[in-house]
């Protein structure tokens, strides 16, 4: 019986290499409630961050003005071009699904089986449409768009009345935190993540893109982790934190940040909308930085006592 409790341990043990977490049953104060709740489901901030573009007349309005005429430019130019080539890339559409239902896996009146209210070929048609239109936008608004999201996290912090002294240096939350190959947690991910998205992106997903659904989750899944610390890289350079520090908090935070980056990168993916994601994902980004900083904060007077 002993012998038989001792090989369960050994089976279910948890890895020393995974460190031990935070400690439990922590009495968190009441200023501290509302924020552990949103850090519970990291993909909340997503919420949060669109809803602090739309309500909040700080944020929007000067992402608006920057926005405003290329968004304006960008409309006019994608309507005329998806009005006049319509029927064009249907008919072309129609052909190819003719003459290779089976190569896709669909057939004239069904996806993989499931019916659509309208034909197939206008529903691939309507997708790439909105893919063309979406690159039209992105077009015209590229440059001032990218100066939208520079400035979002700036503007979202200094819209919470904080400057550089809210950030403090890293204090470790975990008990025994993780052993982490540093090169690959904070230097060799980043590569991996140019070459998935120049790879996985622009080749192996494109097909994927006519069926519902599922070339967006596979795109986002796999873009995930690399999304979100890319959103977080203002974080770690306000609070200074060196490579092995940076290695250790995602590792220990892994899968918050697979949530939050399927989240972040498959509204951004959508059409029209995944441009206001690509900038309401970074305030999403600074209000969880805000939210990780208090509790750091916590942590730091913890020690102390």
């Amino acid at each position: 019986m002993l012998a038989h409790t001792s090989s369960e341990q050994g089976l279910f043990a948890r890895d020393p290499s995974e460190g031990s977490g935070p400690p439990k049953n922590l009495d968190v104060p009441d200023s501290l409630q509302h924020a552990t709740l949103r850090l519970s489901f990291p993909p909340s901030y997503v919420v949060v961050g669109a809803y602090r573009l739309l309500s909040d007349k700080a944020l929007f309005v000067p992402i608006w003005k920057k926005c405003r005429n290329g968004f304006l430019r960008g409309a006019i130019v994608g309507s005329i071009w998806s009005f006049l080539t319509f029927s064009i890339q249907r008919r072309l559409i129609k052909t190819f699904w003719i003459n290779s239902p089976n190569v896709v896996g669909l057939a004239n009146d069904t996806i993989f089986g499931y019916n659509f209210p309208f034909d197939i070929s206008t529903w691939a048609t309507i997708v790439f449409l909105s893919s063309q239109f979406t690159f039209i936008l992105n077009f015209f608004l590229s440059r001032n768009l990218r100066i939208a999201r520079e400035r979002a996290w700036d503007q979202t912090i200094a819209s919470r009345g904080k400057g550089p002294g809210f950030w403090k240096p890293y204090v470790e939350e975990w008990e025994v935190p993780p052993k982490v190959d540093v090169n690959q947690w904070a230097g060799l991910e980043e590569a991996k993540g140019k070459v998935l998205r120049v790879i996985v992106k622009r080749l192996l997903l494109i097909p994927l893109h006519v069926i519902p659904v599922g070339g967006l989750f596979v795109a986002a899944a796999f873009k995930a982790l690399d999304t979100a610390r890319y959103l977080h890289k203002p974080y770690f350079k306000s609070k200074k934190m060196t490579k092995e520090q940076i290695a250790v908090f995602i590792a220990e935070h892994k899968w918050d940040y697979r949530l939050f980056g399927f989240t972040a990168s498959l509204l951004e993916t959508l059409p029209f909308v995944g441009l206001i994601f690509s900038v309401s994902n970074r305030i999403g980004a600074a209000m969880w930085s805000h939210d990780l900083e208090k509790r750091q904060h916590w942590f730091a007077e913890k020690r102390k006592s």
